[in-house]
């Protein structure tokens, strides 16, 4: 196993949740993971097709992050493992399973499939399949509002983007020359390294010169945050920080969360590179456990509340499946819809 890098602890102490702010990350990334393993279950017996990259594992990261903006207002830009990003942005469930099923009700009315998850609604920006391909879309989201408020005087443009992207992405053109011109123009965006230590079946230590990613943050004068992928409320507490950096006009910030997918890069990877004892360290540090704990521990919930959480989620993922399977396929005559912005 590859030496790993010592997570950044993180002082509970600091923060100040109410139940219902914990009830809510609890649910989202319930929601995340269950609808995740619906859509292995799908996969597996062939009703669901494509590319179909799964989130396990990192549910901390989406929820951390995604919960501490302002829903329908801020922006996200994801990559092509987007589902769990999808629903914490507020996409109905049946939405994105009738997208992954190709259908008419899908949230890219069945054009996008797994990796191009997308709504205006909700200020999803897309879903990407090529890396490091929504990290320019996210920049120029993020231009928009800096442009609107000073130039246009639109007081109200103080809208945050978000844009995620794995370790590999980091390494690629996209990556810097964004950073560079975010940076100069002091833009509001905050780019979230999503670094789960597996850019396919590379490992990260041996495609960078520079592990630590958060640190080339630095050649650009932009804060950079190293943070524990795995732990929600620690990530919770650098988005929010950053979040108030960015509408202050100070800039972006750069935020590597140290994360784990549970399992291969996709449903077709049979993840035999990865040793068994790598995976049983990450799997040991499970967020949804981590937060379950926390709020037991600290009297913001029992058990029987997050029981009662876990079945309503289910009955929602179920109710997502039998909706798409249901749904209408796109209508052969509309194949060239969509393409331009006619609609």
């Amino acid at each position: 196993m590859v030496s790993e890098r010592t997570l950044p602890e993180f002082n509970t102490t600091s923060i100040q949740l109410t139940k219902e702010e914990g009830l809510i990350l609890y649910e989202d990334m319930t929601l995340g993971r269950l609808f995740e393993d619906k859509c292995a279950e799908m996969y597996y017996r062939g009703r669901m097709f494509g590319f179909v990259h799964l989130y396990n594992g990192q549910e901390a990261v989406s929820t951390g992050i995604i919960k501490a903006l302002r829903p329908d207002e801020d922006y996200v830009s994801s990559t092509y493992r987007d589902h769990v990003h999808a629903l914490s942005c507020g996409v109905p469930p049946r939405e994105v399973m009738a997208e992954l099923f190709g259908k008419e009700t899908g949230c890219s009315k069945g054009r996008g499939g797994s990796m191009h998850l997308f709504s205006e609604k909700h200020r999803l920006l897309g879903g990407y399949a090529f890396v490091a391909e929504g990290i320019p879309v996210a920049t120029g989201a993020a231009f928009q509002s800096k442009y609107r408020r000073e130039m246009m005087g639109d007081d109200t443009a103080d809208q945050v983007t978000v844009c995620f992207f794995g370790d590999g992405a980091s390494n690629n053109g996209q990556f810097f020359e964004c950073l560079n011109m975010a940076a100069l123009w002091k833009l509001p965006i905050i780019y979230v390294v999503e670094n789960n230590k597996w850019a396919i079946g590379m490992a990260h230590d041996r495609a960078t010169s520079q592990p630590e990613i958060y640190k080339k943050a630095s050649v650009f004068d932009m804060v950079g945050v190293e943070v524990d992928g795995m732990d929600v409320l620690a990530v919770r507490k650098v988005a929010q920080e950053a979040i108030a950096r960015a509408r202050a006009g100070e800039g972006p910030t750069l935020i590597e969360a140290l994360t784990y997918r549970f399992r291969g890069h996709s449903l077709a990877d049979p993840d035999e590179l990865r040793s068994p004892d790598e995976k049983q360290f990450w799997g040991g540090k499970d967020p949804i456990q981590r937060l379950e704990a926390y709020l037991i521990e600290h009297n913001l919930a029992n058990q029987s509340e997050l029981d009662a959480i876990k079945q309503k989620v289910q009955a929602s993922v179920d109710d997502a499946v039998k909706f798409a399977e249901q749904s209408p396929e796109p209508d052969p005559k509309e194949l060239y819809r969509y393409i331009f912005a006619e609609d």
